[in-house]
């Protein structure tokens, strides 16, 4: 895809995190919950700003955070790959093991594919939308580029942690960050990229160096998920 079409198809809504527009389940999953969840899903009270404790009964077992055969072993170590039809992340690791991480998916999500490199990343990053947006939001005018984006915090978008996607030294404006809500983990309900629970957000922000090599897995739902914003 030429430079041109692909930043016509995903700038305008790379960045817009949460603006629920559409459900549409992503996972084949089972329709099971848990009522006792792991203690690394409990209230996060040593960060910047609080983080409240997954409710139990409304995220399915398997998107929970949990390791599990690895399922590329063509890839080396330390590639995260996202599937966005399945909503699934998983962090390679060593011995044939992976770490998966249950996501949610923006249509941004759907709209682009291909390798990347985990640019940077960010504590409690503000969220900046970009400028195609706020033309169409206007009251998205205060947390403009021009006007220093929104303040981190609960209402950010981008949640406690967000990483930054790059190719060949671009910005593809595609984001791994917080600020899922658990009953959307698993759905597609917003315009934004791969959101994950503010906990694994956390946990794979600690795992993951700059530098590391990000796969995004092509989607069936793409052209289809591009209608939704």
């Amino acid at each position: 895809m030429k430079r041109r079409n692909f930043m016509l198809a995903v700038s305008a809504a790379a960045l817009a995190a949460c603006a629920k527009k559409e459900t549409k389940p992503v996972a084949t999953l089972p329709p099971t919950t848990v009522e006792f969840l792991p203690a690394h899903y409990g209230a996060v009270t040593d960060e910047p700003f609080p983080i409240p404790a997954v409710p139990s009964g409304v995220v399915s077992p398997d998107l929970l955070r949990q390791e599990v055969a690895n399922p590329y072993p063509d890839q080396p170590a330390g590639t995260v790959v996202v599937d966005p039809d399945r909503a699934f992340m998983h962090l390679v690791q060593e011995d044939g093991k992976a770490i998966r991480y249950g996501v949610g998916v923006g249509a941004a999500g759907f709209g682009w594919d291909g390798d990347a490199v985990m640019q940077f990343k960010r504590k409690w990053p503000r969220w900046t939308p970009p400028d195609e947006m706020v033309a169409r939001r206007p009251d998205l005018e205060p947390y403009s580029i021009a006007n220093g984006g929104m303040d981190p915090g609960p209402g950010n978008p981008l949640g406690a942690r967000a990483l930054y996607l790059f190719q060949n030294g671009k910005d593809t404006l595609y984001r791994i960050h917080g600020a899922c809500e658990p009953q959307f983990l698993g759905q597609a309900v917003s315009s934004g990229c791969i959101r994950l629970l503010d906990q694994d957000a956390i946990d794979i922000y600690e795992r993951v160096p700059n530098g590391a090599k990000v796969v995004v897995l092509p989607s069936v739902w793409k052209e289809g998920a591009r209608g939704i914003f």
